[in-house]
Formats: structure tokens, C-alpha cells, sequence
């Protein structure tokens, strides 16, 4: 895989998803928003000069008309040329919810590397620590919440009361909640969107230091893409806990369902990408944004080979521009 050559390719492919459910936000129907998602994702990828293979996407075959778990993308190919194999795991849109009801933080993201880059995750929750490059291997899933908590503030200079904890608003995290208000830190509850609240992490000055709790596994694997371009730090563990998750588990090949898996383990790939559009306005990227004759689109592409980071602004122009011109703010 050309790491270079192709980020910029699927930076396009988030913006077509990003355009296409913006045009839904706010009307209250998330699956029409995630339906028109999928759909631009998928026709971009044809037009990209790639053998991509989905291994985390919409589901199975027999539940997604498209960007299901096994399908391949790319441009159709022509004689005499090899075009580079590449896994692709994708969310046309995190946080559908966040899209249908205009709330910030919704994204179209995927993450690519060269085959066998991405851990195939089932479609199971996973449990997570997620926390900026500071906290290298300072994150342990086993230890109590208020020791996580030290040592996150240790690594960073401050202290437990000056934290910010992002976690899911769900009624399963009601004690992890309780735990981290007792040791003091302070917290941001979020309806949806963990997979860019992971992200805000590891980014410093985002305003949050770390994640916790139980989001899905897909998610995790995209999230550990963006991580390991941006040296973030991050420990996870799946959560097997019926009969059919254990076979599940068992087909896709992992022995030890109890694994707690780190970045590496989760995108252990030389040349992972990573990019993101917004779909609405969010911490680190800015919704769209439409004009009677055009678009404009913010996205984040990351390279873990190259260690650049782009944010891209672009003006998507439908038709000439009249008398007032081309918007650039």
C-alpha cells in the first residue's frame, strides 16, 4: 500500500459520505442519514485504484446492502496494472443520532492499512482507556478507576481534579460514573460518538484527557488507527458474554477472548490511514457547511509511516459561482 498516494483519495471518500448525510441533519431519521452515508462511501471507492477489502463495516452479507464485512471496493481493474491490496475498516457515520438530531460530534471516518493491518473485530462491546501519549502504558483495565485516574493525572502534570473524563451517557456506566465523581475528576457525558471523543484524547488542547468506559469493538479498532498515527495510548478488552459471542469470537480467529489489547494489537499495520470528515460541528472538525453553490468540508487525514497530520478545508463547487463569488470563511 502507497500510504502517501492514497490518503488524500480516502479523504475524498469521507467527504462524500460527510455531504451526503449532512443534507439529512436535523430531520430526525437516522437511518436515512446513515443509508446516504453508505451509499456515497461506497460509489466513492470505486473510483479509487485499489483492491480494498472491508473487515469492519456494516454487517454481514446477509444484513447490509453495502460495506459489508468481506466485500471488495475499488476501481475496476484494468490490464497490466497491480493495484495495491488494502483493508479498509469504515463508519460512513458515527454517530447517526448526533446527525438526525443536529447535536455536535457526528463523523464519517475510515481507517486503511496493508493486509492484515486491522484486527477483525466482532461486533461486541469492547471495554476502553483512552488517553493522549502522555499516559504510555500507564493504563491498566484491571486496576480500580480512582488508580487509572492518578496515574493519568500524574502523567500530565496536574491533578485529579483537574481531569476531564468523557464517557458515554449509558445506563450500564452509572457506577464507573459514581467512581470517577468520588475520586474527583470531573466528567463530560456524551450521547453518542466515542469513537471522536477517543480521538479528542490524544489530541492536546481538545479539552478532554481521557475516555472510559464500554463502546463498541468496530469502533475500537478505527479509533486505535487514529491513535497510533497521533502516538495516543489506549487498552481494550472485549466483552464476550453470551454462547453466540463466543463462537463468533472463535470464527474470526481470536483464541483468548479476555485479551487486553493495546494500540498495536488493535492496528498493528506499518502504513495505517486514517481519515475523518465532519458531518456536524465538533471538537476538532467542522460540520458542513452549504451555499447556494456549493459546499464546504473540514476533514482530518493521519499517516502513521509518514507522522503527518492534515487537516483539509475544501470548497466543493456545484455549479459557477455568481456574483458574489466562492465562500471562504
Amino acid at each position: 500500500m502507497v500510504e502517501e498516494s492514497l490518503a488524500f483519495e480516502f479523504v475524498r471518500v469521507v467527504e462524500s459520505a460527510a455531504l451526503e448525510s449532512a443534507r439529512t441533519m436535523g430531520q430526525g431519521d437516522g437511518e436515512s442519514a446513515d443509508r446516504a452515508a453508505v451509499q456515497a462511501m461506497r460509489a466513492a471507492f470505486e473510483q479509487i485504484p485499489i483492491r480494498g477489502t472491508i473487515v469492519i463495516g456494516e454487517g454481514e452479507r446477509d444484513q447490509a446492502p453495502m460495506l459489508y464485512i468481506g466485500e471488495v471496493v475499488g476501481a475496476p481493474a484494468q490490464p497490466g496494472f497491480e493495484y495495491p491490496a488494502v483493508d479498509i475498516a469504515v463508519d460512513p457515520l458515527e454517530g447517526t443520532n448526533l446527525c438526525a438530531t443536529g447535536a455536535a460530534n457526528s463523523i464519517a471516518v475510515l481507517a486503511a492499512s496493508e493486509p492484515g493491518g486491522l484486527l477483525h473485530a466482532p461486533d461486541c462491546y469492547m471495554e476502553k482507556i483512552i488517553a493522549g501519549p502522555a499516559c504510555k502504558d500507564a493504563l491498566d483495565l484491571d486496576a480500580p478507576v480512582k488508580y487509572n485516574l492518578k496515574a493519568i493525572a500524574h502523567c500530565l502534570d496536574r491533578q485529579v481534579k483537574d481531569l476531564v473524563i468523557m464517557v458515554l451517557d449509558r445506563p450500564r456506566h452509572q457506577e464507573l460514573i459514581q467512581q470517577i465523581r468520588t475520586a474527583g475528576a470531573r466528567i463530560r457525558l456524551i450521547g453518542d460518538g466515542d469513537l471522536s471523543a477517543g480521538i479528542a484524547a490524544a489530541v492536546r488542547g481538545a479539552g478532554v484527557h481521557a475516555v472510559m468506559g464500554t463502546g463498541g469493538a468496530p469502533e475500537g479498532v478505527i479509533t486505535a488507527a487514529a491513535l497510533k498515527c497521533l502516538h495516543g495510548e489506549m487498552v481494550g478488552r472485549l466483552v464476550v458474554n453470551t454462547p453466540e459471542l463466543h463462537e463468533r469470537v472463535a470464527s474470526m480467529g481470536i483464541r483468548d477472548p479476555k485479551k487486553i489489547y493495546t494500540v498495536n494489537d488493535l492496528a498493528p499495520g506499518q502504513q495505517v490511514i486514517f481519515a475523518a470528515c465532519g458531518v456536524t460541528d465538533g471538537a476538532l472538525l467542522h460540520g458542513v457547511r452549504f451555499w447556494g453553490e456549493g459546499a464546504r468540508t473540514h476533514s482530518l487525514v493521519l499517516t502513521s509511516a509518514s507522522r503527518k497530520v492534515r487537516f483539509v478545508d475544501t470548497v466543493h463547487m456545484s455549479k459557477a459561482p455568481g456574483g458574489r463569488g466562492v465562500r471562504l470563511y
